[in-house]
């Protein structure tokens, strides 16, 4: 089962993209993952199954998107 992933989640997978890197970028929620190599900037499109089965761990979690964000907020003055 695919654990919950949040846009902005660093995930590392099984086997090596073919620049040599395991960590990739959540960019992409829905059927299908959208992922981004930290290394060469590839795009991929996983189905949440396959990304199940290749994911090894999650290394940074994105932001919650339930708490609001104040490094956005503007500030009065």
């Amino acid at each position: 089962m695919l654990p919950d992933l949040r846009i902005g989640d660093v995930i590392k997978l099984r086997k090596p993209h073919p620049c040599g890197s395991y960590i990739w970028k959540v960019v992409r929620l829905g059927a299908d993952i959208g992922l981004v190599c930290q290394k060469c900037e590839h795009r991929v499109l996983l189905p949440r199954r396959d990304l199940a089965r290749r994911m090894k761990a999650i290394v940074e979690q994105g932001p919650d998107p339930k708490t609001p964000d104040t490094t956005t907020a503007a500030s009065s003055g």
